[in-house]
């Protein structure tokens, strides 16, 4: 696993490196605590040191978890506080490489695949940024037929939901899925799961939703999750987590199934440890993934299997993003292309 960087959230460093021609200053968009609104903010560009790379960012994911950071819901959780460049889903050119770094060249096109053990935004400075630092064993080659947007969507709705799916689910061939949350994350995982050969039910009350699943294979949408009680399903894997969404995965679930929380919606959860032990559930918790969940994804990009549905904005939108975000009704995700 890649260790966390040397360099502090915020603060520039300037060691020896290989670079293009690129920008002595760069600008971003800091987080300086909750309740605040981002700064935007110029500063000159960082230079990689030993097995770091310098990318310029093309494309940068917007997650509803830095929604929950920048409202204090998930700011305690933080494993870097604020000050801090946020945004953890980046794809970009790489503009510096620093020493000891090879299997890459300058230009090429990449993603920063993210980890538990160390992900830009979280960790580090991320991609709400015109550049970004990152350890080399955290990137992906991008091939040339998938677009920046969809190579950092790749990274977090990708990621997470193949983790969620093939590891925590244990998905299999033939397995009867549903899926609660029809958001970025949901959406790409019922078309993962159609792919891994599941047959997919969802529960969204979102309708604007609806026809988009179903053209992704899903078989049924419903409303609520209790709606799914009676189909007899082997895994039902929880995008929104709003605690009600928690404990009637576990309901609808078969015995002997297996729910997999993903969501944050909320931070606690009341549920029926009752129905839990009676029907032999099991409840597995899944957050993140590691860069084979994110080569993955992208390989079914490139074989025009997969698009996670994506809305384009500027660097200067991040801002008004992360608001629609917060305010909801937002189909698919949202990214910076810049």
């Amino acid at each position: 696993m890649p260790s966390p960087p040397r360099w502090a959230a915020g603060s520039p460093r300037r060691p020896s490196t290989r670079a293009a021609a690129s920008s002595s200053r760069m600008e971003a968009w800091l987080f300086t605590g909750a309740h605040r609104p981002l700064e935007r903010i110029a500063r000159d560009t960082p230079r990689p040191g030993p097995g770091e790379v310098l990318l310029c960012v093309r494309a940068s994911g917007l997650c509803h978890s830095d929604v929950g950071r920048m409202d204090g819901t998930l700011t305690p959780f933080m494993p870097v506080p604020p000050p801090i460049v946020l945004g953890h889903e980046v794809a970009g050119e790489i503009a510096a490489l620093g020493d000891g770094v090879s299997g890459f060249a300058l230009g090429a096109r990449v993603v920063a695949s993210g980890s538990l053990a160390f992900c830009p935004g979280r960790h580090a400075d991320g991609g709400y940024a015109t550049h970004c630092l990152v350890p080399v064993e955290c990137l992906i080659p991008l091939p040339d037929t998938v677009s920046f947007a969809q190579g950092a969507a790749a990274t977090d709705a990708g990621q997470t939901s193949h983790t969620a799916l093939y590891k925590a689910g244990e998905l299999q061939p033939g397995m009867k899925v549903g899926v609660v949350g029809l958001g970025g994350l949901g959406m790409t995982g019922a078309r993962l799961a159609v792919l891994g050969g599941a047959q997919v039910w969802a529960a969204e009350p979102r309708r604007e939703a609806w026809a988009a699943a179903r053209a992704q294979g899903v078989t049924e949408v419903f409303a609520d999750v209790l709606d799914m009680v009676g189909l007899e399903l082997d895994l039902i894997v929880d995008f929104a987590g709003f605690g009600e969404t928690t404990a009637g995965a576990i309901r609808a679930v078969r015995v002997g199934g297996r729910v997999v929380q993903v969501g944050l919606g909320r931070t606690s959860a009341t549920i029926s440890t009752m129905e839990l032990v009676g029907k032999s559930v099991t409840l597995v918790g899944s957050g993140g993934g590691q860069r084979g969940n994110t080569a993955a994804v992208i390989a079914h990009m490139a074989r025009g299997e997969l698009t996670i549905e994506a809305s384009s904005i500027g660097f200067d939108e991040i801002p008004a993003g992360l608001a629609r975000l917060e305010a909801g009704g937002v189909v698919g995700r949202i990214v910076a292309e810049f």
